[in-house]
């Protein structure tokens, strides 16, 4: 009994050790089969999308191209007076928006949201904010400076922009995918969205979020961490060899 008892220890120590040494192996040829392997959370991509039939190369596998919706450059003047890109020549998450300073309700209750979550960004070089205003002949530099005067956007990469380089609603439509127009109503002249809009490094557009609906100042918080991580992880930093 006793020689037995001692082979099947041994056989089960063996068993053991090779579940051990075998297992990562076979997990990794599943993972890797059945796509996934490093998989993450990941947002959305919103907008028309167009697929050429071409394909890359992703972690072994072929995947194929996509071309997504990409919000176009746009020139502005900043509160401040200085000319202004949506999209500088480094790459950034940006948060735009739309309002007009003489609307009381919509835009105000926007700006303030914002000033919330840029001041919790602030630290963070790699997130901008615009406050895109659709009233280009109101809204000047001057206008825009004394209607944030208690807010201070300056350490925040956050701007307030007017005067664009081309027809506001044209960009506010087909470029953000926002409603924008003009109206007959003096007290109300324009309409615009109620979301702001999440726009990644390539300038694909990753999330919208209405500020009429609870929590979705906070859900943007979060999804532009979200975003930040799928960021660092798409370009991790190099590191420099002798």
């Amino acid at each position: 009994m006793g020689k037995n008892t001692g082979k099947n220890k041994g056989i089960q120590t063996i068993m053991i050790l090779a579940i051990i040494l075998l297992l990562p192996g076979f997990l990794y040829v599943v993972l890797n089969r059945t796509g996934m392997a490093n998989s993450y959370s990941t947002l959305p991509i919103f907008g028309q999308k167009e697929v050429p039939g071409t394909t890359h190369r992703k972690w072994g596998r072929d995947i194929m191209d996509t071309i997504y919706h990409e919000v176009p450059n746009m020139s502005f003047i900043n509160y401040d007076g200085k000319p202004v890109d949506l999209f500088g020549k480094d790459s950034a998450i940006t948060v735009v928006h739309l309002f007009y300073s003489r609307d009381k309700s919509f835009s105000t209750t926007m700006i303030n949201s914002l000033n919330k979550i840029s001041g919790e960004f602030r630290h963070n070089k790699m997130i901008k904010f615009y406050s895109v205003s659709v009233d280009t002949t109101y809204d000047t530099p001057d206008v825009l400076k004394n209607y944030i005067k208690n807010i201070d956007p300056s350490d925040k990469r956050w701007y307030f922009v007017s005067k664009p380089s081309s027809d506001i609603f044209k960009f506010a439509k087909d470029g953000l995918l926002q409603d924008a127009l003009a109206t007959a109503d003096k007290d109300n002249p324009f309409v615009v969205g109620s979301s702001y809009v999440l726009i990644d490094t390539k300038r694909r557009i990753r999330g919208f979020y209405d500020i009429t609906m609870n929590k979705e100042a906070e859900r943007l918080s979060d999804e532009v961490k979200l975003l930040v991580v799928e960021e660092i992880r798409n370009h991790p930093p190099k590191i420099e060899t002798k």
